[in-house]
């Protein structure tokens, strides 16, 4: 058993709930295991696999198959349970289960010590059309079968154009990986960018933007800045200037929409991850990742870094609630780095001052070895400095 500092175990055995198999809640799941590896913990979640959200992008090089990891594999690497289901999230159910100790789940009841809430946050959904895709389609089915099917079903063989609206980290790398694809397969369609901002990534320093749109004209992708998504039909695209208010419509066989993630239910919490109703805490209720917001100076951008680091405190503060000292370690991460890929041989991002621009082969090198430190949490292995 790791070392934890300020915990002296009060209990040999927790029973511990993890509402949400995200990656909060794969951060807490093994952060408990590598500090009290017999806890009884049960893992619910509707899905039946942990999906690595972030490299959704990379379906156009690899199988889907790569993002997911079974919740049966992890119930056999760690010893904990699955529940496929969902808990319902109303104030009056997390008081009560404070009170009671206990979850009900499929009909059955789940008692617990302690409750960790890390349901994430929802991607904003799309229109339902056949020629419209949002992240949420990408979960369900690879990026490269995906855009060949979509493009097949409307006929466009022949040149085609494809919209991306969306220039966020997210919406800039579907964009160069769906660049790459057509250019490795032959495909005789072009690329355009719908974005709201004057500039692509514009919640970054200017560095990114410039060097993003100069590989974007290598690429002889269209821009559209201070442009705003209104709807697609089966052949074009509506748009509408931001700041004039005119609408107009550009030929487009397919439009893919990454307007955002937002949290479903944001559960403010306490400075250690307790989730706070009215002016109160709940003492055995946590919560971690992009559903939570702490009251304390650390991160909370809804990214997978700051989610671990969430999920990982949270665990950490639940031991120590539980222990003989009962000291609590307050929410201070500060993000160490962000980096956006561009490709298979490109990326751009920063490394611990956010003017501090990087770029080409060194920052997918950073972005590789920070997804490799997430893999080997996946095994137990835990690399991250608290």
């Amino acid at each position: 058993m790791a070392f934890l500092p300020f915990y002296i175990p009060g209990r040999k055995r927790l029973r511990i709930v993890i509402a949400g198999g995200g990656y909060a809640g794969i951060a807490a799941l093994t952060t408990f295991l590598r500090h009290m590896p017999e806890a009884d913990i049960t893992l619910v979640d509707p899905r039946p696999w942990h999906l690595k959200v972030t490299h959704l992008h990379e379906t156009f090089r690899y199988p889907l198959d790569d993002c997911k990891v079974p919740f049966s594999e992890l119930e056999r690497r760690f010893g904990c349970r699955h529940l496929s289901a969902r808990l319902p999230l109303e104030e009056e159910a997390l008081l009560q289960w404070q009170r009671d100790k206990s979850v009900v789940v499929d009909g059955g009841t789940l008692e617990f010590d302690y409750l960790l809430i890390a349901v994430g946050a929802a991607v904003v959904r799309a229109e339902r059309a056949e020629n419209i895709l949002d992240l949420n389609d990408f979960m369900d089915a690879g990026g490269a079968g995906l855009l060949r099917e979509r493009l097949d079903m409307h006929g466009h063989n022949g040149s085609a154009c494809i919209s991306v609206a969306g220039g966020g980290a997210t919406g800039i790398q579907f964009l160069f990986e769906i660049a790459h694809f057509l250019r490795r397969h032959g495909l005789d369609a072009r690329l355009r960018l719908i974005h709201e901002g004057k500039r692509v990534l514009d919640g970054f320093t200017p560095h990114f933007s410039t060097y993003v749109q100069a590989r974007m004209t290598e690429l002889d992708i269209d821009f559209h800045p201070d442009t705003r998504y209104r709807g697609q039909d089966a052949k074009r695209i509506f748009l509408e200037e931001c700041k004039t208010g005119r609408r107009f419509d550009l030929p487009s066989a397919l439009s893919l929409l990454f307007l955002g993630i937002k949290p479903e239910r944001l559960f403010p919490a306490n400075a250690f991850g307790q989730i706070m109703v009215g002016d109160r805490h709940l003492p055995n209720v946590f919560t971690a990742g992009d559903c939570s917001i702490h009251r304390s100076p650390g991160s909370d951008t809804l990214t997978a870094q700051s989610a671990v680091r969430k999920g990982k405190l949270a665990a950490r503060n639940i031991l120590r609630h539980s222990g003989v000292l009962g000291w609590l370690e307050p929410y201070l991460h500060r993000d160490l780095g962000y980096v956006v890929s561009l490709g298979p041989t490109d990326a751009v991002g920063w490394l611990a001052l956010k003017d501090n621009v990087v770029s080409g082969m060194p920052a997918l090198v950073i972005k590789e070895m920070v997804e490799a430190q997430y893999d080997l949490l996946l095994t137990g292995v835990d690399t991250y400095i608290p």
